[in-house]
């Protein structure tokens, strides 16, 4: 049989450009060679408080938003985290396997307990478990990210390979895939780090569902660098190695093949190009949206079949973790 990928993304509002070019669009890719799994990872977005309504409403959101961007239920499973509770049943086991000083070293951890000082709990602790138990529950044998969870995702391999040292072949330690050209969009206004979906500053990010209008006035007041000319280098220029980077991928094309199409342009001219590109690349996925979004019987139909599927999957996993530890049957 083909080997397994799972991934997921939090339903904590509309995913970013970022988001799409650094994951989803080689989610799209895989669904053909693989048995894929692709989550809605609700119980994560809880670490911070988040309004029931809201939350639903987003998780909807984004399942709808997988499907338009090119995910076919009929490939992949496409689900929502909190439909299957051995996710949460087997993070616990598993909380059991991993030591205090690995959750210590995690970075993401530092970093957003730095931003949730009034509500630092445990499930922000114990975040990196819960994921590991997102991908070892399906024998994943592929699981693709961006940089910033490789040590998340050495976590969850160093856990795999300790149960198994007690239990024996119980898990499979998944491989790491992370995506070459544009595996890494940055802020609009701040190059420096990583455009994120939660930016407080909407004008760092271009959102999925963002307007036309609103996509080019964005690109127009990104920051590019001193200088004039058009170059690719990201340490020396790194507002414009980053328009590049977007509009590389939004033409789908090499940064390479792009980079004469620029020779004597000024940033004015780059920055309109790109903001057309990315306009023209989400176009029909906007338009499958609306569609998508209308159609209440079909998402439904898609929730419960993804959610069916993926726990038929889980729990034949829960029940060899729980034989193996010796929970009594």
């Amino acid at each position: 049989m083909a080997p397994i990928v799972f991934s997921g993304m939090q339903a904590t509002g509309i995913p970013s450009l970022g988001n799409y070019i650094g994951a989803v669009k080689n989610w799209v890719t895989l669904q053909n060679d693989y048995r894929c799994l692709y989550c809605i990872v609700d119980l994560h977005s809880i670490t911070v408080r988040q309004d029931p309504a809201t939350l639903r409403e987003k998780a909807r959101d984004l399942l709808t938003l997988y499907i338009a961007l090119g995910l076919d239920p009929e490939k992949s499973i496409i689900y929502y985290q909190s439909h299957v509770a051995a996710h949460a049943e087997l993070s616990w086991i598993l909380n059991c396997f991993t030591y205090m000083g690995e959750l210590n070293r995690m970075t993401q951890f530092k970093e957003k307990s730095q931003k949730n000082a009034d509500n630092l709990n445990a499930g922000l602790y114990t975040y990196p478990v819960l994921q590991a138990a997102d991908i070892l529950l399906f024998q994943a044998n592929l699981v693709p990210i961006g940089e910033d969870q490789k040590q998340h995702l050495e976590l969850c391999r160093d856990i795999a390979t300790r149960f198994n040292h007690v239990y024996g072949d119980i898990f499979t330690v998944p491989e790491v895939s992370i995506g070459k050209t544009g595996a890494r969009i940055m802020s609009l206004q701040e190059p420096d780090k990583k455009m994120s979906k939660s930016d407080e500053n909407a004008g760092n990010v271009i959102y999925l569902l963002d307007e036309p209008k609103a996509i080019l006035k964005k690109c127009k007041r990104a920051v590019t660098d001193s200088g004039t000319e058009i170059r690719y280098n990201p340490v020396e220029q790194p507002g414009v190695s980053n328009l590049l980077t977007i509009y590389a991928c939004a033409t789908n094309r090499t940064i390479e093949e792009c980079l004469p199409e620029f020779d004597g342009m000024g940033y004015g001219a780059l920055k309109t190009r790109v903001g057309e590109a990315v306009v023209e690349m989400l176009a029909p996925y906007q338009k499958r949206y609306a569609e998508l979004r209308a159609d209440t019987a079909y998402i439904d139909s898609v929730v419960k079949q993804g959610a069916e599927r993926a726990g038929e999957m889980a729990c034949s996993t829960l029940a060899a973790v729980k034989r193996a530890i010796g929970f009594p049957e």
